[in-house]
């Protein structure tokens, strides 16, 4: 819930003159994650949240007892995990903000505000489309800050038939941003949502503001925006799954697959080559849409996660 991290306030120690810096400080103390240190927190977020299901599912009894205590101990790793990736990425937060200061709200508040979009961003990350995580997170924390903005003005008086387009077309932003790891271009976006690009940009004007991939970010803004976004032609090494023992485990789970099943998760994972498939790409090797290749692939992860088949591969992941 929201109270995964501490509020700025809180992370404001005693009467300050310079809140902002304080704070700066606090978060300043979390070093940065690699590509790799990102995916084994995921890894455990997600050992974690599967923990936990199975924990609550049971009885008060045999919560206490040692299978209990075993999902209990992963469910709390997998906490921690999750607020490694939370405090790691915070100034990632405050480099957007700064943006939109000056604007009608406090810095502090934009800061909790995007805080709460990063909450989200950490909930939502999908590891496995080898992506780094501050690519996904910018947009979430851009979102919340920039909605949050909009509730507090209510500058934005958006027609009611438009809120409707709007929701929809955030719903299939995300996940192209998934599927391609970047922003979708309007022409893209137009595609799935059966609308003109131009028709698109306008719902996107009432729905967020755009940042610009110039934008300064860290704290002496070296770096900018669009720096943080993956050359999309470059191989994506699949760092964290590169471990051997963990691709033989992994062999054995896919040959219990069907021929399609184990192809589609092959491809769409980049297992064997190393470079992950758009489901566009999956499709036409198949001779099927896209849409059926995403069924399939969300079937079959389904059926991996099966206690049969994912404790293979289980110890690897804790």
């Amino acid at each position: 819930g929201d109270d995964e991290i501490p509020s700025v306030s809180t992370m404001i120690t005693g009467a300050t003159a310079d809140p902002v810096k304080d704070y700066l400080k606090q978060i300043g103390k979390v070093a940065l994650l690699n590509a790799e240190q990102e995916v084994t927190l995921a890894l455990r977020i997600e050992a974690g949240l599967f923990a936990e299901e199975k924990w609550a599912k049971l009885s008060g009894a045999k919560q206490k007892s040692r299978e209990g205590r075993e999902y209990r101990i992963i469910a709390d790793d997998g906490e921690r995990a999750k607020r490694h990736l939370l405090e790691a990425n915070l100034r990632l937060v405050v480099s957007l903000a700064k943006r939109y200061t000056g604007r009608g709200m406090q810095f502090l508040d934009l800061i909790q505000e995007g805080n709460l979009g990063l909450i989200r961003a950490v909930e939502k990350f999908d590891y496995t489309k080898g992506f780094k995580f501050s690519t996904y997170a910018t947009w979430w924390i851009r979102q919340a800050i920039t909605r949050a903005m909009a509730d507090q003005a209510r500058t934005i008086r958006i027609p009611v038939h438009m809120v409707e387009v709007i929701n929809k077309l955030a719903r299939v932003q995300r996940q192209l941003l998934q599927d391609f790891g970047r922003e979708p271009t309007p022409e893209e976006l137009a595609n799935e949502l059966d609308m003109t690009p131009e028709k698109v940009v306008e719902v996107q004007k009432y729905g967020r503001e755009p940042i610009s991939l110039h934008t300064p970010l860290g704290e002496d803004g070296d770096s900018e925006f669009g720096d943080l976004i993956e050359d999309t032609e470059a191989i994506v090494p699949l760092d964290a799954v590169a471990n051997r023992m963990l691709l033989v485990a992994l062999e054995s789970v896919l040959d219990s697959l069907s021929e399609r099943e184990s192809g589609v998760i092959r491809m769409r994972y980049g297992l064997g080559d190393g470079i992950p498939k758009t489901l566009d790409q999956i499709g036409e090797t198949f001779g099927v849409t896209r849409e059926r290749i995403r069924q399939i692939e969300s079937k079959t992860m389904t059926k991996l996660r099966h206690p049969s088949r994912s404790v293979t591969i289980r110890e690897f992941l804790e």
